[in-house]
């Protein structure tokens, strides 16, 4: 999964926000430095990218992107999720999907000293150009794997994956929202977090 839906499983606790969203960027045992909720936090995003990349439903829509992508079509996956939980927020949500982004950004400028230094970094950028706002139309999606392809090692084939996207996108969204059942399920019932 992506930024916006590692936050939103996180529930209703800022620093398992904090820690979910820094989970990539925490490698090892430096999750200890930590405290409590934000180490729990980081073990959530690491149960989530684990329980994502093993499910079905995630395997069988990653198999229409992997021709281009191959070992990356699992991080266009993540995004394109991100597309499917921000386009569908009501589903999911009775907060409005920019009042969540907005306070979301608002506790990582308050809790800065505690991100990671790579984080700090990139969190300017992540609200000026509202990224994660702009996950809920195709045309963001698109934007996102571009600027991608500049600064990771993710291939530049964005636009292949909205072709495949639009192509497949019903296929893509009733798996995303069989997906993304199964992880509430997960997350309420073994992480006792409260969505």
């Amino acid at each position: 999964m992506n930024f916006l839906a590692h936050i939103y499983l996180s529930g209703n606790i800022n620093e398992i926000k904090i820690g979910n969203f820094i989970g990539d960027y925490v490698k090892g045992s430096k999750l200890h430095i930590y405290p409590e909720n934000i180490k729990n936090g980081i073990l959530l995003h690491r149960f989530i990218d684990s329980f994502t990349d093993k499910n079905t439903y995630t395997f069988d829509s990653k198999s229409l992107f992997a021709p281009k992508y191959r070992k990356y079509a699992g991080v266009v996956i993540d995004i394109i999720y991100d597309h499917f939980l921000a386009s569908n927020w009501s589903r999911y949500s009775f907060i409005s999907l920019k009042d969540f982004i907005d306070n979301f950004h608002n506790l990582l400028i308050e809790n800065n000293e505690m991100l990671p230094k790579e984080v700090q970094e990139i969190v300017p950028k992540l609200i000026k150009n509202e990224r994660l706002y702009s996950y809920k139309d195709i045309e963001g999606i698109r934007s996102v794997l571009s600027t991608m392809a500049i600064y990771t090692s993710l291939p530049d084939h964005s636009d292949f994956a909205i072709e495949v996207l639009e192509k497949n996108y019903e296929f893509l969204k009733q798996n995303f929202f069989l997906f993304f059942n199964d992880i509430i399920y997960y997350i309420k019932t073994v992480h006792n977090i409260d969505i």
